[in-house]
């Protein structure tokens, strides 16, 4: 069985929708969670799945000792899913083509440094966009710029709030996610 690692900074509802994807397809396992919070909620997740779990420093980090302990847990890949912080140069060489991410966008459109979560979804609105979506892309040494491995719309309906396109845009995240990790994993070889 394949194994994923999550890095995750927030409530976790991604996470959690590839960690119940995958509990019923069995064809991979969440072995490691790593955040950046130690009141991230993810981690009660990680704590409820029984799934071992870091909580990492960007003052403090180590980046050969989190190499090793990322790669004692030989991930397929490394499954970024609202993780605030740009990866770490270091991290991405260690694990090149295996770091994937999800932006709340269709990217190159409102990606970069400082577009996450509800920035993103207000910008959009703000602009009166008919369209966003979601992205998942590889990852690598700059915001938001790695390939695109798959792209998702929907609409922006007159009279969206912020919040209204996060809920439609949470649902594209939770369906599309968990589903092109598998595709990863059945069209990638290890």
């Amino acid at each position: 069985m394949h194994s994923l690692i999550i890095f995750a900074s927030g409530a976790g509802s991604n996470a959690a929708a590839i960690i119940a994807y995958f509990k019923q397809t069995g064809k991979a396992k969440v072995s490691l969670i790593v955040s950046n919070k130690a009141d991230a909620g993810v981690l009660d997740i990680a704590k409820k799945e029984e799934i071992p779990f870091l909580i990492i420093n960007k003052q403090t980090l180590n980046q050969t000792l989190i190499i090793e302990q990322l790669s004692d847990v030989k991930p397929f890949l490394v499954v970024l899913a609202g993780f605030m912080w740009k990866m770490p140069e270091a991290i991405v060489h260690a694990f090149p083509g295996k770091i994937i991410n999800i932006h709340p966008a269709l990217l190159p459109g409102y990606g970069g440094k400082g577009m996450y979560g509800h920035h993103v979804h207000h910008a959009v609105v703000a602009a009166r966009e008919k369209e966003s979506g979601i992205t998942i892309h590889y990852v690598n040494e700059h915001y938001d710029e790695g390939n695109i491995i798959l792209q998702a719309r929907c609409p922006v309906q007159p009279g969206d709030s912020p919040d209204d396109l996060a809920s439609r845009i949470h649902k594209l995240e939770h369906f599309y996610y968990p589903r092109t990790i598998e595709y990863l994993l059945n069209n990638t070889s290890a």
